[in-house]
């Protein structure tokens, strides 16, 4: 998969991800007007980091680029992640207090949408958030508003250990990793510090789920846990399932880290 890292800019200082390259499949397109990036030639059938699609002044002046316009790019649609509804505000307050954020607190994000950010940004001073997403466009509004906050463009499984370890990590919409829990929860145990919460959610619940999965099929590929297997995934990870709601309209899973040294 592609990773990009947002350090400072949007387009400023990007590496890219060890894991292989793999085929996206995508359904609209993003739109930068008056915007154009510097390229290598690229195929089709896999889609280029943004390492190689940016100049740079540093970069190898015999090297073969040519320019490719925003306006040829497509992606997913993420667009229903983002709800201004009142009740929807009230469960991210929910979702974010489950954390127990606080002053100073090292907080890992994925797929977060731009208003879940906000709320987070709002509520203290946070020593450091990292924001993980599949989307280059959700990465470069977050990046747009808040040049503090760190983007990261990629899989939560294959996140760089160093901006471990975190405090907090929110799985915002759990159900568009395309990975098993298991694999999840044991990749969060080797970057979370010992009493690190792993905060599991849906502001709408079930229902609202499977409709949008019905109606964004390329984009929410799993559904949300149940009780038990978190249960049992919790244990075989070091975690403790300490917190569940599975009620209409809301889910909230919370777990919390039991290991007391930072795993290797």
């Amino acid at each position: 998969m592609n990773s990009v890292y947002f350090p400072s800019h949007p387009i400023q200082s990007l590496h890219r991800s060890t894991p292989p390259l793999r085929p996206h499949f995508l359904s609209h397109s993003i739109h930068f007007n008056n915007f154009s990036l510097t390229h290598l030639p690229f195929t089709p059938t896999t889609t280029p980091s943004l390492r190689y699609l940016c100049s740079s002044s540093q970069s190898n002046e015999t090297s073969p680029i040519s320019v490719l316009d925003f306006e040829e790019f497509v992606e997913k649609d993420w667009s229903f992640l983002e709800c201004d509804a009142l009740h929807a505000l009230e469960s991210r307050s929910r979702i974010i207090s489950a954390g127990e954020v606080g002053a100073g607190s090292r907080v890992l994000v994925s797929i977060g949408s731009e208003e879940f950010v906000d709320g987070l940004v709002g509520c203290c001073r946070l020593g450091l958030l990292l924001v993980v997403h599949d989307s280059l466009f959700v990465l470069a509004g977050i990046k747009e508003r808040y040049d503090g906050v760190k983007c990261w463009q990629g899989e939560i499984v294959y996140v760089p250990d160093k901006w471990a370890p975190f405090d907090a990590v929110f799985l915002w919409f759990l159900p568009a990793l395309p990975f098993e829990l298991d694999r999840i929860m044991g990749a969060l145990a080797r970057i979370c510090s010992s009493g690190a919460r792993v905060v599991i959610s849906h502001p709408q619940g079930r229902e609202v789920l499977n409709q949008q999965r019905k109606d964004n099929p390329e984009v929410v590929v799993s559904d949300l846990p149940d009780k038990e297997t978190l249960k049992k995934v919790a244990a075989n990870n070091s975690f403790a399932l300490t917190e569940y709601i599975d009620e209409k309209g809301f889910y909230l899973a919370v777990l919390k880290f039991c290991k007391s040294d930072f795993s290797e």
